[in-house]
Parts: structure tokens; C-alpha cells; sequence
């Protein structure tokens, strides 16, 4: 069974342009994410590593990291399609694609191969997802970031068997009694880390925009609006580390505090 790993990287962010470029710690975005995905793949077999770019800066910057490159159409309408763009044009058709987010420098590559091990295990699954369980000090966090960056972070509730129900901006589920005895909270922050079948991932893109997801501005929810099942994977992270995706300039600043602290 084939895995490729791959990272859109899109230049032309309305939120940030430029983003993948940028520094944090004196590395960029990119490169740091291609650190992480080496890491990841690192001792397993099969396993491609690309970068899908609309933008020559970051195919030449991807090219200095000694990563492959594809050069996908600028209207991509998500991430998902620029994806599917960069596999069909590989020589090898992967069984199982990844879809790295190229804003997320922190994601522990241990949680790439959790995603990837649920797939092995059962190949039969459609899509693949994290989730980590919030630790109440980083949901008392998630709560104080979203007064100034209210789109940053999504949450997850998920079934008895761990598939999701729904994923959304706001923090779910609402809690009306705050019991702190245990260390962790009822609430899931996902990670935006997909692993998908690459049949299921053709069949996505060729679905329409879900109500949902254009209110919410998230592409999983046209899978769960097209009764796609998405598995989620609980993972450990370090605390604070669950908010550590980079949507906004503020997001930067605050990953610069998380890796001065770490």
C-alpha cells in the first residue's frame, strides 16, 4: 500500500499572504512543515513527500528543501482539490494521501503516523482524522484566542465509535456545568490533518460546496454533509500545542511564544 504525503502550500492566502514563507524562529513555515513530514515518514516504506504550490516563490523555495514540487492551478477552491491536483500528477497513483496543512509547523510528527496507522489497520475507512482531547488550561486558552481570532481553531463531537458528527468553529459541545476534577474537558480540538482514500478524495472534489461548509468556511463538513464517514484519531499533544495552526498574523506571534517557551 502506497502513502503520499502531500503539503498545499498556496501562496495568495486572503488571511496572510505569503504565509507558508514566513518566519518563525528563524525558519520558515514550509520548511518546518517539511521537516515534520520527513519525520513522520521516517523508516516506513512507500511513502512520497510533495509539496502543491500555485506560486513559483514557493516551488523555488520548496526545490532549495529538496522536496518534490507540483504546480497546481491557482483557483483551487481548497486545499483538498490543490491535493488531488499535485497526485495526478505523480507517477504512481498513492492508495492513501495525506493532506498535510502546510500552516501547521507544530503538528508532532507522531500524529501524522497515528493517522496513518488507522489506515493500515483498516483500509477500508474513507477518511481519516486527529482530534486531541483538551486539557482544561488549553481549553480555558482556545476560549481567550477566539475573543481576537474568533476563526481560529475548530472543535469536534464524535460518536460512540469515534466517528465525527460535526466539526465547527465554535466551541462544542456547550458546556453547562464545568466539572474540573478530571484533567481533561468534554471538548476535542481537531487537527487539520486529513488522511484520505484516493478514491474518496476524487469523489469529494467533485461535490458541490456544502451549506454548512461555506458557513463555517470548513471543507470536512461537505464530506459529512454527503454522508462521508470521517474517523477521528485521539492523539496526545504538549499543552497549548492543539492551538498552534497558523491562521493570521496573530497566530504567527503566539507560535513565536510557543517556540521561545519550548
Amino acid at each position: 500500500m502506497t502513502i503520499a504525503i502531500i503539503i498545499p502550500a498556496r501562496y495568495a492566502s486572503t488571511r496572510f499572504p505569503g504565509k507558508p514563507l514566513a518566519l518563525i524562529g528563524g525558519r520558515s513555515m514550509l520548511a518546518r512543515v517539511v521537516d515534520l513530514a520527513q519525520k513522520a515518514a521516517a523508516g516506513m516504506e512507500d511513502v512520497a513527500i510533495a509539496v502543491a504550490t500555485e506560486d513559483e516563490r514557493i516551488a523555488d523555495h520548496a526545490k532549495s528543501l529538496g522536496v518534490a514540487c507540483f504546480m497546481t492551478p491557482p483557483d483551487c477552491p481548497t486545499g483538498s482539490d490543490r491535493v488531488l491536483a499535485a497526485v495526478r500528477q505523480m507517477k504512481t497513483r498513492p492508495d492513501f494521501i495525506i493532506n498535510l496543512q502546510g500552516d501547521a509547523p507544530f503538528t508532532p510528527p507522531a500524529v501524522i503516523r497515528a493517522v496513518i496507522k488507522a489506515w493500515q489497520d483498516n483500509p477500508a475507512l474513507p477518511v481519516v482524522t486527529p482530534v486531541v482531547s483538551l486539557r482544561w488550561a488549553d481549553l480555558d486558552r482556545l476560549r481567550e484566542n477566539k475573543k481576537t481570532t474568533p476563526f481560529s481553531g475548530t472543535t469536534c463531537v464524535t460518536d460512540f465509535r469515534g466517528q465525527a458528527l460535526w466539526f465547527s468553529k465554535t466551541i462544542i459541545p456547550a458546556i453547562r456545568k464545568e466539572d474540573r476534577a478530571s484533567e481533561f474537558s468534554p471538548v476535542q480540538q481537531h487537527i487539520g490533518l486529513y488522511g484520505f482514500r484516493t478514491d474518496v478524495l476524487e469523489h469529494f472534489v467533485t461535490l458541490p460546496e456544502g451549506r454548512y461548509e461555506r458557513l463555517e468556511g470548513l471543507e470536512q463538513l461537505r464530506l459529512l454533509e454527503n454522508d462521508i464517514p470521517v474517523q477521528t484519531v485521539i492523539v496526545d499533544t504538549d499543552p497549548g500545542m492543539a492551538q498552534a495552526g497558523i491562521d493570521s498574523p496573530e497566530d504567527l506571534a503566539r507560535a513565536e511564544k510557543i517556540l521561545a517557551a519550548s
